[in-house]
């Protein structure tokens, strides 16, 4: 990705800030007061409904219809359309007879969580206590409120994504189970709790390849719980903490994000995926550049001899320690390949370990931005400063 490529990002994202601040603002507003419920026109000609589409800014992988009677329409790419109800609602005579229509009833209760990304997104919607099941057993948990519910018993473990306790979920009348697309390797497992009559929705925010796009999942799970205009100002406060650093200039520096498989190769994010951008917005510009895109998956593996041409004149290295454990020593990342000893950071002291909670803390991808931007333009950031990254030393 080019110096002026990085710039005109930022630009971008400055002039998406200055349009919240009013007109999108606005129309986030009016959505807000109604949210899925009163406040949305019928149609003059027909007599029927129209749907108030929720305003969107970044987030492509979804879209929410609302109308009148408090129901709202979630659709997902790839993975369905979604009709949630209020307490009480009926369906719509318009999907009386969708088949391609998954029907999900508020308030719930008795959430199966298998999707770890969404915990997150439901603590700061202050909605853990409708998760009772989940798919994380509680030491895989980085979520607080997670940890503190399963520690509790409010949350007990009912079996990965692929292998669910059904008599579990079942005898505790599970009335959703939120599933990411893993779920699509096990296409028995969903149609098992199809036909033991819970709904399953199928959730892409992982490919979302904007960070912010990510934490606009927010709004999803505003509608399932009945939160949307929470959700919303949620939303908006994670945004208004970043305009100050996409107002700053690009540092100038580059960093690489990257960690060494168990069969030697380092994988690396691709140059357009969400963790690179987050370089970018935060004043940076990421390395290896060029990574391409010709497939879904937003990694990739290098050779070490060619990670080693590509970025050891990189200002700063960030190893992603959520595969293989947290490093607290620049003597631990040395041991992962001799030749990191020579990288350009590494002499000046500048790497960083990024910690276990970055792929978990969804709503909080604004701090992980902050937290680049820190390394970036300090010299010595205070460890308590830093959300995500720790300096080896």
């Amino acid at each position: 990705m080019t110096g002026q490529h990085g710039t005109w990002i930022r630009q971008k994202e400055r002039k998406i800030l200055r349009l919240m601040a009013g007109a999108v603002l606005m129309l986030a507003a009016v959505w807000t007061l109604g949210g899925c419920g009163d406040g949305i026109p019928a149609s003059a000609a027909s007599g029927e409904a129209q749907a108030s589409p929720m305003p969107l800014l970044y987030a492509d992988q979804f879209s929410v219809d609302c109308y009148p009677d408090g129901s709202a329409v979630i659709s997902v790419k790839e993975s369905g359309r979604y009709l949630v109800l209020p307490e009480g609602g009926q369906v719509p005579e318009a999907f009386a007879d969708a088949e391609d229509v998954t029907v999900i009833r508020r308030p719930l209760k008795n959430i199966y969580l298998a999707a770890t990304s969404a915990m997150d997104l439901f603590a700061a919607l202050d909605c853990v206590d409708q998760i009772t099941l989940s798919g994380t057993d509680a030491d895989g948990w980085y979520v607080e409120a997670a940890k503190e519910a399963m520690e509790e018993g409010r949350m007990v473990y009912a079996g990965k994504y692929n292998a669910p306790d059904y008599e579990r979920i079942l005898s505790m009348e599970c009335d959703l189970a939120i599933e990411s697309t893993m779920i699509s390797h096990s296409p028995q497992v969903k149609e098992q709790l199809e036909n033991l009559g819970i709904p399953v929705f199928v959730e892409r925010s992982s490919y979302e390849s904007h960070p912010l796009g990510r934490m606009e999942w927010i709004k999803v799970y505003g509608v399932l719980t009945g939160q949307e205009e929470l959700a919303q100002k949620l939303f908006e406060e994670e945004l208004s903490a970043l305009a100050p650093v996409l107002d700053q200039e690009p540092s100038g520096k580059t960093a690489a994000f990257f960690y060494i498989t168990s069969g030697g190769y380092v994988n690396v994010r691709k140059s357009g995926d969400y963790v690179a951008k987050m370089i970018e917005m935060a004043g940076g510009k990421y390395v290896p550049e060029g990574m391409g895109n010709d497939n879904a998956l937003s990694t990739m593996n290098m050779q070490m001899e060619a990670f080693y041409a590509a970025a050891r004149d990189a200002d700063y290295l960030i190893y992603n320690s959520t595969i293989d454990g947290e490093l607290n020593t620049l003597e631990e990342f040395l041991e992962k390949n001799p030749l990191l000893a020579d990288f350009k950071a590494v002499k000046e002291g500048h790497v960083w370990c990024a910690r276990k909670n970055m792929f978990q803390e969804t709503m909080s991808l604004g701090d992980m931005i902050l937290d680049i931007n820190r390394m970036l333009t300090k010299e010595e950031p205070a460890d308590e400063e830093m959300h995500f990254l720790r300096h080896l030393q």
